[in-house]
């Protein structure tokens, strides 16, 4: 049983944005959830990931970035985008200061929260960074400038990726991983695409694998408590 809560709260030079908090009664932690490059916080995929996180015991607090807000298509320059995850997460802790908080979100919106919790000063009372598909370059372009900014972010990292996601080339990915030492978790999902949609031959279901998200990342965070 949980409990869904709308807010709105004010985004430095962008305006007023809207969030979702979703508290399950027996919450745990609260995950600050950024949404992708084309789909804002209410799409299937956001609802779901909500929803199944809220049974594993973790709140989420989801939100638009102002150019999904203002129903635009492009999204705002980085520095919009990285002070809206810095608002979210200030909004976030006070609806809730008593829960362990965490950040990050789906492909741009979880990069935006790792570039922003890079920047001096960070993000203050963060404990990990969660990316739900991390879009480490753009599709059939392979190569890790997009993660150089990781090291500089200084906290504990969780990666759930797909073995098929098209912005990932995992033979990419496992080094950095490698390389961030043991602030870097990387669970990877068979077949699954930057959608987290996987192949029959999976033996999964879209909706299990959702599942198998939300517990991986409730599991995880536990370890920050």
């Amino acid at each position: 049983m949980s409990m869904s809560k709308s807010a709105r709260f004010e985004v430095p030079n962008a305006g007023e944005v809207s969030a979702i908090f979703e508290r399950p009664r027996n919450a745990e932690s609260l995950l600050v959830l950024a949404h992708g490059a084309g789909a804002g916080m209410n799409h299937p995929f956001m609802q779901s990931l909500g929803s199944e996180l809220a049974e594993a015991k973790v709140a989420t607090f989801r939100f638009q970035f102002p150019y999904m807000e203002q129903q635009r298509k492009i999204p705002d320059r980085p520095a919009v985008l990285t002070a809206s995850v810095a608002a979210a997460v200030r909004s976030a802790s006070e609806a809730a200061p008593e829960l362990p908080l965490f950040a990050g979100g789906k492909s741009l919106g979880g990069r935006m929260t790792s570039n922003d919790a890079a920047r001096e000063g960070g993000l203050g009372g963060v404990r990990g960074l969660v990316f739900f598909g991390f879009p480490l370059h753009p599709p059939k372009q392979p190569g890790t400038k997009r993660a150089e900014h990781l090291r500089e972010a200084g906290l504990p990292m969780l990666f759930l990726q797909g073995t098929r996601d098209s912005l990932a080339d995992l033979k990419l990915l496992r080094p950095i991983c490698k390389q961030l030492g043991g602030r870097a978790t990387l669970h990877v999902i068979e077949t699954a695409d930057h959608s987290f949609h996987v192949l029959k031959s999976s033996g999964k279901t879209d909706a299990e694998v959702l599942q198998e998200l939300a517990r991986t990342v409730s599991d995880w965070t536990r370890r920050y408590i």
